[in-house]
């Protein structure tokens, strides 16, 4: 296995195609997580950090769609995680450049 700090890096910053495409900001981490994770030191832990972050924020998303009719605390929630998928991709980046572990969180661990 080799080691490519800048790929990681890259990943965490690929979910911030959400802006521009979307979806990318799920795609782009799961193929490379797909495709990488036996290769790359590092990214089996990385990519897992990340899909788990991606898919509890789309279930907060959900949990927020029923809020928008109680008291429209679902726009809070949505202007929550907008910020989370905004802010924590950035953080982690970060973190991964100077070899510090990814931390998402109210991440739940789907994928072990």
């Amino acid at each position: 296995m080799k080691e490519d700090k800048q790929l990681l890096v890259i990943t965490h910053l690929s979910q911030l195609l959400d802006f521009i495409t979307g979806i990318g900001g799920f795609i782009v981490p799961l193929v490379l997580w797909l495709t990488k994770k036996d290769e790359i030191r590092g990214m089996d832990f990385h990519g897992k950090a990340i899909l788990n972050f991606r898919i509890s924020m789309f279930i907060y998303l959900l949990i927020c769609i029923p809020l928008i009719l109680l008291f429209g605390l679902g726009i809070l929630g949505f202007i929550a995680i907008g910020i989370f998928y905004l802010i924590f991709p950035i953080i982690n980046a970060i973190k991964t450049s100077n070899n510090e572990e990814p931390n998402y969180p109210f991440s739940i661990n789907f994928i072990k």
